[in-house]
């Protein structure tokens, strides 16, 4: 670290802090909550890119492209897949709706007993979320700052809810775009610093990447427990995707805080351009990292030495018949050939990046590194704090206890912002306690899979499928949520991804059989369900006040 470095550091920290002091100026709970329904198509775009590109895929990519393969790169696939549903089904149905969380629609749709359960699942997810993104970006700021990761984390938590509990979502979604500019920048320059120090060049870095490794592109093996198998990054990913842009309240917020229908669809494209600029580059980053420390071995051998603690793997000490005396540096300096082996056998390729940032950054580049996973963290923060506050409000507070929602404006305001100072500090001390969960990527899947893929099975249920009952969407969904996060602890073999499907697969059967099994027909009704085609096509009862 340059001093340098540190400059470029505190001017960012200053510049969020700025933002949120500037749009926290005369502030109402619409202007709070929806920033006056009056963004852009660039602010959301961004924003959604942003905030759902969290630290965990920061750090995740390149890991994985080192490490073991690209077949994670099917995930662009997956989301170009799933965008015509969210482009044209979730994103008019809210607008048409005119919701202000995701979970009132769930209520038009059948009962208030399936809005609170799905947002409480949400308010778990994301507070989950958010703990797990934190900590898994604490780690290589912490390394190469050299401080403790609670450092890490307590700071960019606090600039983070101060910033969200000034200038509410209108400083959230500016904050957003700046953190998409800095870290797509950073991809582009480290991407470029390290193809300049290859001696191989580009054609040279592809080969090495490729040569006697096989399925690094596609792997069709119906295998559950094969890591990164093509049909689970297909699969899994497409339908996490789907809930994250689609039934998540974070990027729903988004789309309602934009001005038009319209410029909510506009900005959702822009999001899924954002997702192929900076993922591809990100890969590219672990791919020239694997040539660049096959060529220069000996730049990983501290970071063996650092894990092993002077005692060599077993496999090693086994082939040496248990008798080599070589210290750890000693031996992979004998032989270099087995470093990358044994840096994937011991999951550390997390820190390929950050050593290569140690090692070769120049000063102020490695500043502005830190800043781009430093805003990573923090739009994982911000949005988050944000809309489990706004669900809390509007789907808990305003639905079942109204009576507490105070006539006075500044006093509502107050309210909201000590709600995000409690969730922040709650999210920050979590991600204080994450500990070592597995590596960065099966860290988010798990915690967001149990609740994510029966969060999306009830927006499917309720959309496509009339017949759909209260009974059956609550059943199926508490039953989905139990039986996938049982099989997390009975299963931890199984590639994370899988747990997305088979938690939206046992929602979707076990609503659709409960749904038949407790159908009442009523003759006189004259309620027509509030399904995608009724919404969009105006066939639904005129809305009605969800308080009376």
């Amino acid at each position: 670290m340059h001093t340098l470095d540190y400059v470029v550091i505190l001017i960012y920290l200053l510049v969020s802090i700025a933002l949120g002091i500037y749009f926290g100026r005369n502030q109402s709970r619409q202007e709070f909550f929806a920033a006056g329904n009056s963004m852009g198509w660039l602010p959301v775009g961004l924003s959604v890119m942003a905030t759902l590109f969290s630290a965990n895929s920061f750090v995740m990519y390149p890991s994985i492209a080192y490490g073991s393969s690209l077949r994670i790169s099917l995930f662009l696939i997956a989301i170009s897949l799933m965008a015509p549903l969210v482009l044209w089904v979730f994103i008019p149905v809210y607008a048409r709706l005119n919701c202000q969380t995701a979970y009132e629609y769930l209520e038009r749709r059948y009962h208030v007993s399936v809005r609170s359960l799905a947002s409480g699942l949400f308010i778990l997810l994301r507070i989950g979320w958010m703990a797990s993104a934190t900590y898994a970006a604490s780690v290589v700021l912490a390394n190469v700052m050299q401080v403790s990761q609670v450092t890490v984390i307590v700071v960019l938590g606090i600039v983070s809810i101060f910033y969200t509990m000034l200038g509410g979502l209108r400083a959230v979604m500016w904050t957003d775009v700046l953190q998409f500019f800095i870290f797509t920048l950073t991809i582009l320059l480290t991407l470029g610093l390290i193809l300049a120090q290859t001696d191989s060049g580009i054609s040279g870095v592809v080969s090495t990447y490729f040569e006697g490794r096989s399925n690094l592109l596609v792997d069709f093996t119906p295998s559950l427990t094969l890591e990164y198998g093509s049909w689970a990054v297909l699969i899994g990913l497409f339908l996490e995707a789907l809930s994250a842009f689609g039934a998540d309240q974070v990027a729903v917020q988004r789309y309602i805080a934009a001005r038009s229908e319209r410029t909510s669809q506009i900005g959702f494209m822009i999001n899924i351009i954002g997702m192929w600029t900076v993922v591809p580059g990100l890969l590219a980053i672990g791919v020239s990292l694997y040539a660049h420390y096959n060529q220069f071995p000996e730049e990983m051998i501290s970071v063996l030495a650092t894990e092993l603690n002077g005692e060599l793997p077993d496999w090693r000490v086994a082939a040496e018949g248990g008798g080599n005396a070589m210290s750890v540096p000693e031996y992979y300096k004998s032989y270099p050939e087995y470093v990358a082996a044994d840096i994937q056998a011991l999951k550390l390729q997390d820190q390929a990046l950050p050593q290569y940032v140690r090692l070769h950054f120049p000063p102020g580049l490695v500043g502005l590194f830190l800043v781009a996973l430093m805003a990573a963290v923090m739009s994982s923060i911000d949005s988050g704090i944000h809309s489990v506050t706004t669900a809390l409000m509007v789907d808990f507070r305003d639905r079942h206890f109204a009576h507490l929602k105070p006539e006075n404006n500044k006093t509502e305001v107050f309210q909201d912002r000590a709600l995000v100072v409690f969730i922040g500090v709650l999210s920050v001390v979590l991600a204080c306690n994450v500990g070592e969960m597995g590596d960065v990527f099966a860290i988010g899947k798990k915690v967001t899979a149990g609740f994510g893929g029966p969060l999306l099975a009830v927006f499917i249920l309720a959309l496509f499928f009339k017949n759909t009952t209260t009974a059956g969407v609550m059943v199926g969904t508490l039953s989905g949520a139990v039986i996938t996060i049982s099989l997390m602890y009975g299963a931890s073999d199984w590639f994370s991804v899988w747990f997305w499907p088979i938690g939206f697969g046992l929602t979707m059967i076990i609503g659709l059989i409960v749904s038949f099994l407790t159908k009442v027909r009523r003759q006189d009704s004259t309620e027509v369900p509030l399904t995608f085609w009724n919404v969009i096509h105006g066939r639904h009862k005129k809305n009605t006040d969800l308080s009376e």
